[in-house]
């Protein structure tokens, strides 16, 4: 061994990025290896080898039983030990450039990186980042999105397992951390803590909700992310392949901060049931399809945002509820006008709420008499079979209607006169045609 092989040991050590004193710490053990192959060493016999690390000197000894240590002729071992030495040398460079992979992408979890699509396998893609392949599941792809191999892709560092003889680097384009990864490197704001992200709820591919809050009264979390004319937000939403991105103003109230979750409906009121966990949202008409969203997206998002269950009714839904509780419990014996207004400030707005929370949610917080309350419930119960039947034959008979309007209008747009009458001026104007260019007869 000499200069030239340590030169190649550092550029191993670079390239691999594995401790060099450790490189030949692992060559010295090759060669003990090598040694006790070619002599068929016993426990009787102690190996050792020494290698300068200035100058690349390597002195290989054997020590019997009674400690009398005798050099060993390097080109004595011969071709087989040699060998032994080579396999056992790229083992241990192989266990520590996985060791050094395991530790440096150990510590990058949840951090932001770019890397190049290579392929897919089994739907996974594999991408090439830095020195490791990493993949990214199909679970954790943005629905739709597609790779070419060599094309630049951006992902978050999910996952790193030690794989027995490597290392897996799970990457994520789909997880919600992704999105805040990209606000830091697109907001100074946010990457400085000065805006924090206080909730998110996403759809990969389809739409993300943010609740932000500053920390400087000076600056509008809402502003600083979007950017001026949306230039930031853009640069996110133009990453992700046009997922729509909501940024709403956090707030400490869950009341206002439903409101601002189901932006950009317009709210009337927010109930609040702390028992059940869920929040009576009343809007207008006109703002009932925007509130709820395209297949209830909108509602669903501010639900898994504000962490309650979101119901969203009309007013005059609201008012028919309402009705229904004071049309069932007012006629009781003992029942007041003031144990109503603490159901409404429960946010108990329906008979099936009132048989949910049952007796003991009445007699604690409303102070009713057992028996009062379980005569409350035993009457909303009933109310609620009425009610419940109620609307099944109203939604059939709306379904009826729909499905009868859309009768009327196939009829008018592509089985009737208007049909006939299309075809009948397409076949003339075609004869005209002819006629005058000279096909047809």
């Amino acid at each position: 061994m000499n200069r030239e092989t340590l030169a190649i040991l550092d550029s191993i050590a670079r390239d691999r990025n594995i401790d060099r004193e450790l490189l030949i710490h692992d060559l010295e053990q090759a060669m003990v290896s090598a040694a006790r192959k070619h002599f068929n060493s016993l426990d009787t016999e102690d190996f050792g080898c020494e290698i300068d690390r200035a100058t690349g000197a390597i002195t290989l000894w054997r020590e019997d039983e009674d400690g009398i240590r005798s050099d060993v002729d390097l080109k004595s071992l011969g071709r087989i030990p040699a060998q032994t030495a080579k396999q056992v040398m790229i083992q241990r460079f192989r266990e520590d450039e996985r060791n050094s992979l395991l530790e440096e992408f150990g510590k990058r979890q949840g951090e932001l990186v770019t890397g190049t699509a290579a392929r897919y396998e089994g739907g996974a893609l594999m991408v090439q980042i830095e020195r490791i392949e990493g993949f990214m599941p199909r679970s954790e792809q943005i629905p739709g999105e597609q790779f070419q191999p060599g094309d630049r892709v951006r992902c978050l560092i999910l996952d790193v397992r030690d794989a027995t003889s490597q290392v897996k680097v799970v990457l994520s384009r789909a997880h919600p951390d992704f999105i805040r990864k990209l606000f830091e490197a697109e907001v100074p704001e946010v990457a400085e803590r000065v805006i924090e992200i206080k909730a998110m709820s996403r759809e990969p591919g389809f739409r993300t909700k943010l609740a932000v809050s500053s920390v400087d009264s000076k600056v509008d979390p809402v502003g600083a992310c979007v950017g001026v004319r949306g230039s930031r937000i853009r640069n996110i939403v133009d990453e992700l392949g046009g997922e729509k991105i909501d940024i709403v103003r956090w707030n400490e109230s869950s009341q206002v901060l439903i409101a601002n979750a189901l932006k950009p409906a317009e709210v009337e009121e927010v109930s609040l049931c702390f028992e059940l966990g869920r929040g009576t949202i009343i809007v207008r008409e006109d703002q009932l399809s925007l509130a709820i969203g395209r297949r209830g997206q909108n509602v669903r998002l501010a639900a898994r945002l504000t962490g309650w269950d979101v119901d969203i009714l009309t007013p005059a839904e609201f008012e028919r509820n309402l009705q229904a509780i004071e049309e069932t419990v007012r006629p009781l014996e003992g029942f007041t006008d003031a144990m109503l207004d603490k159901m409404g400030a429960l946010g108990l707005i329906s008979v099936f709420d009132i048989e949910e929370v049952g007796v003991p949610v009445l007699t604690a917080e409303i102070g009713m008499s057992e028996e009062l309350a379980e005569q409350v419930v035993y009457a909303c119960s009933e109310k609620g079979k009425i009610v419940a039947e109620e609307q099944r034959i109203a939604a059939e008979e709306d379904a009826v209607r729909k499905a009868e309007d859309m009768q009327a209008t196939d009829l008018l747009l592509g089985g009737g006169g208007v049909r006939d009458a299309a075809v009948q001026t397409d076949a003339g104007a075609e004869s005209a045609a002819d006629s005058i260019l000279g096909g047809g007869s």
